[in-house]
């Protein structure tokens, strides 16, 4: 395990800063994209309707391919519940991204602590949370509501316990109750059981078998009797893919895979390399979906590849080229200790003993080894130096043997030759050791090689530090100019409601407390927005027949539910779209069910408003802006409208300043409904507020611009004259 030493209240607050600061820049990025409509996940409006379901004690069948985690519901609808996000935020799927943002900041800490913990430096640690706190794959990924990023904090929650220094039992069991906690939320957490156990290992193994039965306890539990309540089910796997995301950062793609595979030779990364690679060839296989996938892999890659550098940075070479000429090569076991010389400024023999034993090779080139009296100090099983002993009572070229580790230095040419200058540091001594200094010169007087001169060793150690920082500006510009591709193709909307929220404003003006026929994310926004849950009908309730609805709000998904629930098909026949918000992938639609079906006799309507239209603008008495005049001649008036500003022409002389669009219903094709009339506006308002049975108007308002008059939707047909 990585040895702890004790930190400076400076280094400590050093620490708190760098924490504090990545903290800020993950937060105000998620917080900027977080409405982002791209990559969108297709699933992730089922996943918001059963947390509101939940958070609010209702019931809710999804559409089916969304996956099963109860305890990420549960966890997310808490935490919801308790911020109160619902009632915060513009839509509901916003306010369940709030708390997939808390966990987020959540993976960033615990990304600093793992990487701390697992020997990173201060700078490596913050390079690797750098990364994932600003990497455009990364912010696409944890913005999406997939209950993976809560199983990866749990995740690394308990392997920063486990890697906690001088952990005790009650960590160990909070580590088992973490794992358990990840592996229920999502099955993918299993990988990460791999990377605890060898840490866990490490440091005890008898800890290891403890988490194993509390974590093989609980899985029994979840897994048998309340199979039912916990146990969870993968998503199907759909868009987006690997490639998709790839396309955001394919740099971090590219070094993420070379870091897999580096990081299984490093002994810090190791664990969790393995776990890294487990997850990375489950994107292989079939039907696993890609964006679960990630969202655990996302914080691992960057720890992967701190660990790498700062490794690739320390590595000097084999160890037969590391210490030219006869230097001593590393002993058996784990510790070399390069001489033994008295510490400067401190009185009897140098120290000795498990792990403390170290003395720098530079310090034999300054001074020669004193006289002792007596026979040096042996080890207990550790560095024990006799050969002093052993040339001063007549012993030439025979090493005096001492302590349980056979740890031999030869110090006669220490006493008669200056030793050769080292540079290198020394590493510490950790128990039986063997170190033969200058053993092919035994019994011999003959000094030596020297060391290469000081010259060749500083360009060479130029040359050795400059490859590193080389590959690091390599990376850093990659890096830069992969992100500047990403960033943009992330595109964070102005607009936080979205197509889904002007689809719910829309019914909520024209058809409240209608019976609706709904998907996922539709269920989800109307429910959040005050529907009745019991007037909304989700696809599942149409497995035999669909209920009786009014109206259908689908997304572009409808096509395959329709496959998948033939019922959908008899429900829309007769069904036009009403109002269209958004395009493409994001695009809602809302149908009017039940429309009487049209006269194959009758004429076409288009051509008589297009008609009536060119009759008004010809008019003396009606004068319409440049605008609105092109709307009537292209025939996109509402008949109604027609009708009565020609008979409101015949009373009083007519300013037709706009007729204003109803959002959604141009995509649609519906005429246009509204119109601003100006001038002799208390005659508008009477004249209009008069009207009775068919050309009574939903709403006759007065502004600033003049009378807006509103009529509601689907005029009857039959009241214009048909043209030819």
């Amino acid at each position: 395990m990585v040895q702890h030493r004790p930190v400076s209240a400076a280094h400590r607050l050093l620490s708190l800063d760098i924490v504090l600061a990545l903290l800020a820049l993950a937060g105000g990025l998620r917080v900027l994209y977080l409405a982002a409509p791209e990559p969108a996940l297709p699933t992730e409006a089922a996943t918001v309707a059963h947390v509101y379901a939940l958070g609010n004690l209702t019931t809710f069948a999804d559409a089916g391919g969304a996956g099963v985690s109860p305890f990420g519901w549960l966890q997310l609808a808490a935490a919801t519940m308790v911020s109160g996000a619902f009632g915060r935020s513009a839509t509901a799927t916003a306010a369940v991204r709030e708390t997939v943002l808390v966990a987020a900041l959540a993976v960033t800490v615990l990304s600093w602590l793992l990487a701390r913990r697992l020997g990173l430096t201060r700078w490596a640690s913050a390079a690797a949370v750098l990364l994932l706190a600003a990497s455009p794959l990364a912010l696409g990924l944890q913005r999406l509501v997939v209950v993976e990023h809560l199983a990866v904090a749990w995740a690394l929650g308990a392997l920063v316990l486990i890697t906690r220094h001088r952990a005790r039992i009650r960590h160990d069991i909070a580590a088992a109750v973490c794992l358990l906690a990840a592996v229920l939320t999502s099955p993918l957490a299993l990988f990460f059981l791999p990377a605890a156990g060898w840490l866990l290992a490490r440091r005890a193994p008898a800890r290891a078998a403890l988490v194993a039965v509390l974590l093989n306890l609980g899985l029994g539990i979840a897994f048998g009797p309340a199979a039912g309540a916990l146990r969870p089910h993968l998503a199907a796997a759909t868009h987006p893919s690997v490639a998709d995301w790839a396309a955001l950062d394919p740099v971090w793609v590219v070094l993420s895979a070379a870091a897999l595979t580096a990081g299984l030779a490093v002994r810090t990364t190791r664990p969790l390399a393995a776990t890294g690679v487990l997850l990375a060839a489950t994107l292989l296989v079939p039907g696993v979906p890609d964006t679960a996938v990630l969202a655990l892999l996302a914080p691992v890659t960057p720890l992967l590849l701190a660990g790498v550098g700062q490794a690739a940075t320390r590595w000097r070479g084999p160890a037969g080229h590391r210490v030219p000429g006869n230097a001593a090569p590393a002993g058996v076991g784990r510790a070399v200790i390069w001489g033994l010389v008295p510490v400067p400024g401190r009185a009897g023999p140098p120290p000795a003993g498990v792990g403390r034993a170290v003395i720098r090779w530079r310090s034999l080139t300054r001074q020669r080894v004193p006289r002792r009296a007596g026979p040096p100090p042996a080890s207990a099983g550790h560095a024990v130096t006799r050969w002093l002993y052993s040339v001063r009572h007549g012993m030439p070229g025979k090493a005096a043997s001492g302590g349980v580790g056979r740890a031999v230095v030869r110090w006669r040419s220490l006493a008669r030759h200056k030793a050769p200058s080292r540079t290198q540091r020394t590493p510490a001594s950790a128990g039986h050791a063997v170190t033969r200094w200058l053993a092919p010169h035994r019994g011999s007087a003959t000094p030596p090689t020297p060391h290469p001169a000081p010259a060749r060793r500083a360009r060479a150690t130029r040359r050795r530090r400059a490859v590193p920082v080389l590959a690091a500006a390599v990376v850093v510009v990659a890096v830069a100019g992969s992100w500047s591709h990403g960033f943009p193709a992330l595109r964070p909307a102005a607009d936080r409601g979205g197509p889904l929220a002007a689809a719910r404003d829309w019914l909520r003006a024209n058809a409240s407390g209608a019976r609706l026929l709904v998907d996922d994310a539709a269920w989800a926004e109307l429910a959040n927005a005050g529907w009745p849950t019991g007037m909304l009908a989700s696809p599942a309730a149409c497995a035999a027949a669909c209920p009786a609805a009014e109206w259908a709000v689908f997304g572009t998904g409808d096509t395959g539910l329709r496959q998948h629930y033939p019922a959908l098909d008899s429900a829309f026949a007769g069904a036009g779209p009403t109002a269209v918000f958004g395009s493409g992938d994001t695009r809602v639609t809302v149908w009017r069910l039940g429309l009487p079906p049209a006269d194959p006799a009758a004429p076409p309507e288009a051509p008589a408003r297009a008609h009536a239209g060119e009759a008004l603008t010809a008019s003396a008495r009606i004068t319409p802006a440049p605008e609105a005049a092109a709307v009537l001649r292209d025939g996109c008036v509402d008949p109604r409208l027609i009708a009565t500003i020609a008979a409101l022409a015949a009373i009083q002389p007519v300013g037709v300043a706009a007729f204003p669009e109803v959002a959604g219903e141009d995509a649609a094709g519906q005429p246009r409904r509204r119109v601003l009339l100006t001038g002799g506006e208390d005659g508008v308002t009477a004249f209009y507020t008069g009207q009775r049975d068919l050309f009574r108007p939903a709403s006759v308002v007065r502004t600033p611009g003049g009378v807006l008059v509103t009529y509601p939707l689907f005029a009857p047909p039959g009241l214009l004259v048909p043209v030819g």
